[in-house]
This record gives C-alpha cells, structure tokens and sequence, in this order.
C-alpha cells in the first residue's frame, strides 16, 4: 500500500480551499496576502511530509525557512482588513522580510538558536496580531459588516495557531534535550499540523470579509471638526435610514466613515457608546430589520430577502437573524406573518 503522510493530505486540503476561494467571486486582488499565506501553509505541509515521511534530509534547511514566513504573512493579512496609509505601509512592509532572512542566517552560522528564535517569532507574531483586533471588530474597518465578528473571530485563532506552532516547537527543542529526538516525526508530521490547518482555515474565513473594490470617489469635507457622539450618531442614522446605506453589501467602517466626513474611530465610540454595541452589529440590526420587514410584508424567499438586506452569506444571515430576533428567518416569518383570508 502507497504510503500517504498526513501533512500531504492536508496540504490537498488546503489546496482546495484556496482554489474556491480563488474561483468565488469574492476574491479580489485585495486578498494577495490572504492567498500567499494559504498557499505557504500548503507548501510548508508538503515540505513537512517529505522531510518526515519520507526522510528527505536535505529539506531540514527548507523547513524553518518556510515556517518563518508565516507569521509575517498573518500579520500582513489581517492587516489588510485595516485602513492604513499607504505610504506608511509601503516604507515598513520590507521589515517583515527581516524574520525569514534572519532564519537564513542562523540557518548557515548558528543552526542552534533556529528553533529559540522561531518561538520567539511565532509568539511575537501572534501578540502582534491580536493588538490589532484588540477594540474588536471595529478594528477591521476594511472588512464587510456581515463578516466582521467572523474576521474578528479568525484573527484571535489565527494568534492562537501561532501559539500553538510554538508550544509544538518548544515541545520538540525539549524532546532533543531528553530523548535525542526521539518523538520529534510523530509531533512534526502530525501534532503541528493542526496549527497549519487552522491558520490556513481562519485565512480563507477571513479572506472572504474583505470588500470588492471600488471607484474612488473624492471624500466629503469632514462637516464635524470637533463632533459629539449624538451628532455623529444621528448623521450615521440619517445615512443609514434616508440613503439605504445599510443594504451596500460592501459596506465597511472605512467606506462609512467617508461617506459621513467623520473618522471611523469617532463613529465607533459613539455607536459603542450611545448603541451599546460595535458598529458592524449596529449596521447588521438595520440589515435585519429589512430583513424582517420583507419577510412579513412580502413572498419573498428568504435567500432573496438575505442578499436585498445586504448579507451575502447565509451564515452569517442567520447568526445575525438569530442574535437580533432569537429564531430562524423561516420561524420568524411562521410567527409574524400576517393572517390572509380569502
């Protein structure tokens, strides 16, 4: 029988995943950092399984290499669902090629500190990451409302599967120490995958928060030089409720805090504190309501209802429905609809 290690299987895994992604409409070209680290975790699952399944000796320089690309790409990626300046980015993104270089070095002159110096970076990495959802999901200003509690949610797993990579190197620095690396195979090529597999899993879940493009139009002058919650919060009611604004399947913080002239970061503290809740809830209570509205008053299915309420995901549709109403969309239509008689 051919022998197939584990690492290869979820390389194909993750190799399937990354062409849907690939072959869905919400890909973009927004999402190159989202797609090179599916593609790397692919590549470094390959790499694991030939070096530990078949004993390719000559990939132990390859392996830490590939693994010290990945957590720049993390970081990278969800970072690409925050609005920055551009030309910050582009004077501080060559410092992430720094980790993969500096693995290179020690892998020619200390080979010794490759795996203190990877724990080091996998933590390090993932404390970085977690900084940047550290105001929840209001962070991600770059991400679609419907999917922002979702990207949240992937970029607190994607930290923890860096953890976990370096609690998985720590184990095998400690396996050297006491048994000569007797166990090293069975942790390598099986246990660390798991990390692999989630990182890459919480990459395409959050790839797909990201918003098609747009033309850019020129911004409105900022009409609120020194804005107070309430005003702010009723200029992004009056947007949300007079223009529609809310069923722009796009819609991020971002997009929102131009169309209003305000800074997304005052729109935030006034929804979080007049509402009592982070903005991408705030804006998917208004999509719900529509929601609702066109399941009691129309025929409309409720597929239909979802995409003309601006949710474009049925899962997300549904765990919004259920936070704000407590049922499903069909159950809340069953209870509400009025009675007809013929």
């Amino acid at each position: 029988m051919i022998f197939i290690p584990l690492p290869f299987v979820v390389a194909f895994l993750l190799l399937l995943l990354l062409g849907a992604v690939l072959r869905s409409k919400e890909n973009s070209t927004g999402n190159w950092a989202f797609l090179t680290l599916i593609g790397v975790c692919a590549l470094q699952s390959v790499v694991v399984g030939l070096r530990w399944g078949y004993h390719v000796e000559e990939l132990r320089y390859l392996l830490p290499v590939v693994a010290s690309c990945l957590p720049p790409l993390v970081l990278a990626s969800f970072r690409s669902l925050i609005h920055s300046d551009d030309a910050v980015v582009s004077r501080t993104r060559w410092l992430h090629a720094l980790p993969p270089f500096g693995i290179v070095v020690l892998v020619l002159l200390a080979p010794v500190l490759i795996d203190a110096a990877l724990i080091a970076m996998f933590v390090g990495y993932a404390l970085a990451v977690l900084d940047l959802g550290r105001s929840g999901p209001d962070a991600l200003d770059e991400a679609r409302f419907d999917s922002a509690v979702a990207a949240h949610r992937a970029l607190v797993i994607a930290a923890a599967a860096l953890c976990l990579s370096a609690l998985f190197d720590l184990a095998v620095l400690l396996d050297f120490e006491w048994s000569k690396g007797a166990n090293v195979a069975l942790m390598v090529s099986n246990a660390n995958l798991l990390g692999l597999f989630f990182i890459g899993l919480m990459a395409i879940v959050a790839s797909r928060a990201r918003a098609r493009p747009v033309a850019v139009q020129g911004a409105p002058s900022n009409p609120f030089e020194t804005p107070q919650d309430r005003e702010v919060f009723d200029h992004i009611n009056r947007l949300l409720a007079d223009q529609k604004l809310s069923r722009d399947e796009n819609l991020t913080l971002s997009r929102l805090a131009r169309r209003a002239g305000v800074p997304a970061r005052q729109i935030s503290g006034a929804v979080n504190r007049l509402a009592g809740k982070n903005v991408s809830q705030y804006i998917n209570d208004f999509r719900i309501a529509e929601a609702c509205r066109l399941l009691r008053e129309t025929d409309m299915s409720v597929t239909a209802a979802m995409f003309e309420s601006g949710f474009q995901t049925k899962s997300n549709f549904n765990r919004e429905f259920r936070r704000v109403t407590s049922l499903s969309p069909a159950s809340w239509r069953e209870r509400n609809r009025p009675l007809r008689f013929t």
